[in-house]
């Protein structure tokens, strides 16, 4: 198992607070001075894991940073960032800086740099990219860009790190959710976008 996999089961069993490098060497059977050569510091250690799951959401394999027609990027990002939600390890990630910012607000800044920012980053440049193709019409491609993040997952995410009772949304659940807040953003900032009515 990598480094970065080790110290990723360790920050979910033990908490941030509680989860030395040494700690995670031991799990890992390698030495600190091993883990040290790879990562500077433990917040860089845990940017690392945030960084890498921000791949998966919006890194180079998926539409944002190829390209592609809206509906289409829109549509794979909305429903990686749903899936991402739903599984339980994220929003531990989450809570965990919610609750360590306070004492470590580097560790906050970095969890937003390499994580939501990079998303928000990408998909304004993507969406800028797009509106000087004639694709979009986004004015502001950075509130354009917040815009459709917050409807994809606000309620979804506060739900999951609030209620005690929340239950993942199922996968036709974040087909028909995904699908809607695409459609409400293409109203606005389609090529062709709808005349207000009178």
């Amino acid at each position: 198992m990598e480094l970065i996999d080790v110290a990723e089961k360790m920050f979910l069993e033990r908490g941030y607070a509680e989860t030395t490098m040494q700690v995670i060497a031991e799990a890992a059977g390698a030495s600190k001075e091993t883990l040290y050569r790879h990562f500077e510091s433990k917040e860089l250690l845990f940017a690392e894991i945030v960084g890498r799951k921000a791949q998966m959401i919006s890194g180079p394999d998926t539409g944002i940073t190829r390209g592609g027609k809206p509906e289409v990027v829109l549509l794979e990002l909305g429903t990686n960032l749903l899936r991402a939600i739903s599984r339980g390890q994220s929003s531990f990630l989450f809570r965990t800086v919610v609750a360590e910012a306070v004492w470590t607000p580097e560790l906050g800044d970095l969890f937003y740099e390499r994580g939501p920012g990079l998303t928000v980053s990408r998909l304004t440049q993507y969406l800028a990219d797009a509106s000087e193709k004639g694709e979009l019409r986004c004015d502001d491609p950075l509130m354009a860009a917040r815009l459709f993040l917050g409807a994809v997952v606000s309620q979804f995410h506060l739900c999951r790190l609030v209620q005690s009772s929340w239950k993942p949304p199922t996968t036709s659940e974040i087909d028909r959710h995904v699908k809607a807040a695409v459609s409400m953003f293409l109203t606005e900032f389609g090529a062709r976008r709808a005349s207000p009515t009178r």
